[in-house]
């Protein structure tokens, strides 16, 4: 778990789905943002911007043990995502399902993962 170095900012994670821990190859991201808005320019000046509402995630590429399925990973819907992070947040997503098609790559056995949820559902603390 993280633990009380307080200049570590980035590195280790800790990620687990519905309380089972998965192992984390790298490129954890993570985002809570609620909108996402566009400038809206004309051939005069800019004129404001549009807004529309994303789904907040949560995405990693995950090792492929030997106890893995990708099968389960594709299935998950409303489950719970949980990431710990080395500069001491916790992240966790709520009622999160998998987006895209996953696949194994067997030449690093990684498998990359994004889980996407309703407004609100991923929270940093």
């Amino acid at each position: 778990m993280p633990g009380n170095n307080a200049n570590r900012l980035a590195g280790t994670v800790y990620l687990s789905v519905d309380g089972q821990t998965y192992m984390l190859a790298g490129d954890f991201e993570y985002s809570p943002a609620l909108v996402s808005r566009e400038t809206l320019t004309g051939q005069d000046t800019v004129h404001g911007y549009s807004e529309k509402p994303i789904a907040p995630h949560i995405a990693g590429t995950l090792r492929d043990s030997g106890g893995l399925s990708v099968a389960s990973i594709n299935a998950m819907s409303n489950v719970t995502v949980v990431a710990e992070l080395a500069n001491g947040k916790t992240i966790i997503g709520r009622n999160m399902w998998t987006v895209e098609s996953q696949s194994s790559k067997q030449a690093d056995a990684t498998i990359e993962v994004r889980w996407e949820g309703p407004q609100g559902s991923v929270t940093e603390s």
